[in-house]
């Protein structure tokens, strides 16, 4: 059973007497612990029509790229192939996905559509709610704790919606069902052209996309490549995350960011298989994995300039205000700071390993930010340079997380700290902390081994 939370009626029209159920799967593309489509099964079977799932390909989606589209199509082609044993067809077309959607709302009995909290997914889930001749129901299935179910504002830091997620916590910590579908989709055909991608290099070739970066081969996308990596994580790392983390030198994060993103894995499941360790070994992964994602979702649903620097708090505003003027002790350009070409081997380092692999460690990333405030003329540019840079690399870019990573950069959830030229009173970073804490010699090996031989990674 999904709670009542988790969904949302978009539209006030009613059940339509069509033949199909409809799933607009969008940024839940998996099949395992998948909210959205285990209530789509559920109202399918308890209508008597078959379930068919949608998904739509938009080839111009703002900042994507053929790194990006590959790694969506490896996971497609495995949640194709799962949904294909439940007995359910998936139908996967080039189109914008709201028309698409659209398209199959007039043969729908009823529409399902996942969540999504970025500007151009919740207009396109309320343009099929407002044009499409059935019910539209929307079901969370990306977040632990929907993000109105945690918070009806936007919270200013992390330790004020801890306390709320904590409190609703029990009431989604709740197991999906997934109950199989009495009749059949997959023999039903469709007077819609119809996208193939089970030879993957031929269906990036067909795709008008934006080929100025090709795909890495660090990360592969899928279901079964996110489990593989969080049973490592598990296994592997967790015990010592907590202590190495942070370090840029070895790998001891779970990598699972992509996956999340994409929605190729659930951050519900992952919770359930951590949380049941002690709390000495997991508590540190949850409050990043609970708290500081939820608290990226509270922030793009909330805050509708999330990817400008006006999302920042006023302090933050008034301080970078005060400072702008101060002279940089460098100054480089964005096609600087997009070829590594800084006089910081620590910086460059970082920009390469976002650009060899499609991810940056987590404390380099934070220093990254920094930087690029430092040595940018303007605040807002700086904060337009960073999102360029990380949306275009990073195959977790263009995310809350992300949007909300590079705002803390400036700011965000954060507090006052001591008055110096340029930043301000934001949060300071430099290469003598980077020293002190970490040997940083051994990180600039690690990306002289990826520049060299990419498959130590």
């Amino acid at each position: 059973m999904i709670a009542n939370e988790r969904v949302k009626a978009l539209n006030d029209k009613s059940i339509a007497p069509q033949p199909y159920v409809v799933y607009w799967m969008q940024s839940a593309q998996r099949v395992a612990y998948n909210h959205a489509l285990a209530y789509a099964v559920d109202k399918a079977n308890g209508l008597s029509k078959p379930l068919i799932v949608f998904f739509g390909i938009a080839e111009h989606f703002p900042e994507a790229n053929e790194r990006h589209f590959r790694f969506m199509l490896e996971g497609l082609r495995e949640t194709k192939a799962e949904l294909a044993k439940r007995r359910i067809r998936m139908l996967i077309r080039v189109i914008s996905p709201e028309k698409g959607a659209l398209e199959l709302a007039h043969q729908a009995a009823l529409m399902v559509v996942d969540g999504g909290y970025l500007r151009v997914e919740r207009a396109w889930r309320s343009y099929l709610a407002q044009n499409a001749p059935c019910q539209v129901m929307q079901v969370e299935t990306n977040v632990i704790v929907p993000v109105e179910a945690a918070s009806l504002h936007e919270e200013y830091a992390a330790r004020t919606i801890r306390p709320k997620i904590h409190k609703r916590l029990n009431d989604f910590d709740v197991p999906v069902a997934e109950q199989p579908i009495h009749l059949s989709s997959m023999g039903i055909s469709l007077a819609m052209d119809e996208f193939a991608i089970e030879t993957l290099d031929t269906a990036l070739s067909r795709l008008s996309i934006d080929r100025s970066l090709k795909p890495v081969d660090f990360f592969h996308g899928g279901t079964s490549c996110a489990e593989t990596l969080l049973a490592d994580f598990i296994e592997r790392k967790l015990p010592k995350y907590n202590e190495l983390k942070n370090n840029p030198e070895f790998d001891y994060t779970s990598q699972l960011s992509p996956y999340l993103h994409f929605g190729q894995i659930s951050p519900l499941h992952i919770y359930r298989n951590v949380k049941a360790l002690p709390a000495e070994t997991s508590n540190a992964f949850i409050e990043e994995l609970l708290i500081r994602r939820e608290l990226s979702m509270n922030f793009v649903w909330y805050n509708k300039q999330y990817d400008s620097i006006d999302s920042l708090p006023t302090w933050a505003r008034a301080t970078l205000d005060k400072h702008r003027r101060d002279p940089r002790p460098y100054v480089y350009t964005k096609q600087q700071l997009e070829q590594a070409a800084t006089h910081d081997v620590f910086w460059n380092a970082a920009q390469e390993e976002m650009v060899l692999t499609g991810k940056m460690n987590g404390y380099m990333r934070m220093y990254w930010g920094k930087k690029i405030l430092e040595w940018t003329v303007e605040p807002a540019e700086a904060y337009q340079t960073a999102i360029y840079l990380n949306n275009k690399y990073c195959l977790d870019g263009r995310d809350p997380n992300s949007y909300t990573g590079i705002a803390w950069c400036f700011g965000k959830h954060d507090r006052p700290w001591q008055e110096r030229a340029v930043f301000g009173t934001i949060r300071y970073m430099n290469d003598t902390g980077l020293k002190r804490k970490f040997d940083m010699n051994g990180y600039l090996d690690k990306v002289h081994r990826l520049r060299s031989n990419p498959d130590v990674y």
